[in-house]
């Protein structure tokens, strides 16, 4: 196990890693920057460097700076949280060059996920299927009327390298097409720095559900049952609850069997979430985020595992202890946020 773990993040998160640090037995190193010095992660850790800066550029996303202070702590892991670092292949690559083990999914499946396109064919290639869509870039908006034709109205226009509702633009007709394919562009490479797009199907009604999946180097790879989180404003999620309601056990049966699939299918070891669109009794893959999730409460309360305390473990190379048919629905949780607009 290890002996000193760095938690590459701030707030809520931070403490969180650093509360299962402790009850492991393990020492926590926080990082701050000028604002943060008097926070509650700061104060939780057993020790705290300060990265000066008062923005996030200037401080927690400056990889040379947080570099220095694990080799002046001697951690030897890192916890990247959410956000941030997390799902940033050249961060964990960086980490692990050091000797220093980074607490999550190798390297080489956060790109494969990270690229919208890579990771519907990851899926695709293990028999698991995506909404109807494409899995190269839109090059004009004839491929688009092309796709059109095959598939009809409406259609999302969607950024490769985006995510939470950024650069994805829904078209009803070919007039929308070119002023979407622009403006989807536009916000992708604002948001993502890319502006690669591709299309696939727009389901008007469909509920979003996903899959928490845990996987060790030993081979062994499970799911932690499912969340809906279907109420959202602006591709924001709202509410969370665990697990989802009103689907038929043997759909559910089979959507976990597809995350730990498409998990299999990458190589993927630590913690992850498969999501799934589902609609009219049949569902598809949508995407697989490489990281800790905000909403992974409800699922530990749920399904009564520690999911921060089990990516420590199986990053130190520990395998997992309980099998699939150990893992037993217990109540029902929520989770809820406040957005200010």
């Amino acid at each position: 196990m290890f002996t000193k773990v760095l938690v590459a993040n701030r707030g809520e998160i931070a403490v969180r890693v650093i509360r299962a640090c402790r009850e492991l037995g393990i020492q926590s190193v926080a990082i701050y920057s000028d604002l943060d010095r008097n926070a509650l992660h700061t104060r939780f850790a057993d020790e705290a460097y300060a990265l000066g800066g008062s923005t996030a550029a200037e401080s927690y996303l400056d990889i040379p700076k947080i570099l220095d202070i694990i080799e002046k702590s001697g951690a030897d892991a890192v916890h990247p949280g959410y956000g941030f670092f997390s799902e940033n292949a050249e961060f964990a690559e960086q980490i692990t060059e050091r000797g220093v083990t980074f607490i999550g999914p190798p390297s080489d499946a956060i790109r494969i996920m990270g690229d919208k396109i890579s990771a519907r064919l990851a899926a695709e290639n293990v028999g698991v299927s995506g909404v109807p869509g494409t899995t190269a870039f839109i090059e004009n908006r004839s491929e688009v009327i092309d796709f059109a034709k095959e598939h009809s109205y409406p259609i999302a226009i969607k950024a490769a390298y985006g995510g939470g509702g950024r650069g994805m633009k829904v078209v009803h007709s070919e007039e929308e097409i070119q002023g979407a394919i622009d403006s989807a562009q536009r916000e992708a490479v604002a948001y993502f720095g890319r502006g690669e797009l591709y299309m696939e199907r727009y389901l008007t009604k469909p509920r979003h559900i996903e899959v928490q999946v845990l996987a060790d180097s030993h081979g062994n790879t499970l799911h932690l049952g499912t969340r809906d989180c279907s109420a959202q404003r602006r591709h924001q999620k709202l509410i969370e609850e665990a697990p989802a309601s009103g689907i038929e056990p043997d759909i559910l049966r089979e959507m976990g069997e597809a995350a730990v699939a498409v998990a299999e299918g990458c190589d993927y070891v630590n913690a992850g979430t498969v999501e799934f669109l589902y609609e009219n009794g049949a569902f598809y893959y949508l995407e697989m985020n490489t990281r800790l999730q905000v909403e992974h409460p409800v699922t530990e309360l749920v399904y009564g595992v520690d999911l921060v305390e089990e990516m420590i473990r199986v990053a130190a190379k520990k395998q997992i202890t309980y099998s699939q048919k150990d893992i037993k629905t217990n109540g029902w949780a929520i989770e809820s946020r406040i957005y200010a607009e």
